[in-house]
């Protein structure tokens, strides 16, 4: 099934890196902005991905924002849900705050995963995660969505008392929470899986809570790529996140 000595979660590391740095590079040329910029750097980094994972994983289907999606993949076990450059609009407007999402569900499940926030010389994966979490901070922190943070989350901030950081990609947002900058990320609407497949991962790895806002399981490779809302945050806040959402619905 596997061609490459790599694990997966090797795998998902070595190819988030390199087309993090794929995509400073292109950045860095200045032949391009704005839409431009951002349209050749999804184009060049989901080629670069797709190239590696078929070339290591061959048997695997892959599901990526950026490509044709083979509706052959929902009968896999397998499936690799990738996001070239997630905050596309961040990374054409010269903000740091994006990231490269290489993920792997496995029965639907987000077993494997690695997300690189190159800006921040950062990469999480599912197997170099660092336990126990660090301290958390009282009040906890929640990021949101720099350009359209939902309602639902002012109103739980506001419920707990809890300030709201803004910052642009899911990944980014994500590993804010695993790193310890913040202690909830709570998003609803417009969603897809390849934006929170690799974070969800990484997330449950590093023990925090993982599922969607009324608590259920996250569930990947559907025929629907969409996957609205998330909620990651400390466990320990998790019961208290999701009976404030419950009153807010």
């Amino acid at each position: 099934m596997t061609d490459s000595p790599l694990t997966d979660a090797q795998l998902a590391r070595s190819i988030a890196l390199e087309a993090g740095a794929l995509l400073q590079a292109i950045r860095a040329r200045g032949d391009a902005s704005g839409k431009a910029l951002g349209d050749i750097g999804d184009r060049e980094a989901n080629a670069l991905i797709v190239a590696r994972l078929r070339a290591a994983r061959p048997d695997d289907f892959i599901l990526s924002e950026e490509a044709l999606d083979d509706q052959a993949r929902c009968a896999a076990s397998r499936v690799w849900i990738v996001d070239p450059l997630d905050g596309t609009r961040e990374y054409a407007e010269g903000i740091d705050d994006w990231a490269v999402h290489i993920g792997l569900a496995i029965d639907g499940r987000p077993r494997i995963g690695s997300v690189a926030v190159p800006a921040r010389c950062a990469v999480h994966t599912t197997d170099d995660v660092h336990l126990p979490l660090p301290a958390p901070a009282n009040p906890p922190r929640m990021v949101v969505s720099r350009s359209r943070a939902p309602e639902i989350a002012r109103t739980v901030a506001l419920a707990m008392g809890t300030p709201m950081i803004a910052m642009g990609s899911a990944g980014a947002k994500a590993m804010a929470v695993v790193d310890g900058r913040a202690e909830i990320y709570l998003h609803d609407g417009g969603q897809y899986e390849w934006d929170n497949c690799a974070p969800a991962a990484v997330a449950l790895a590093s023990g925090l809570h993982a599922s969607r806002i009324d608590g259920s399981p996250l569930v990947y490779n559907c025929a629907d790529p969409l996957l609205p809302d998330l909620l990651i945050c400390r466990p320990e806040l998790a019961e208290t996140v999701l009976a404030a959402i419950a009153c807010a619905r």
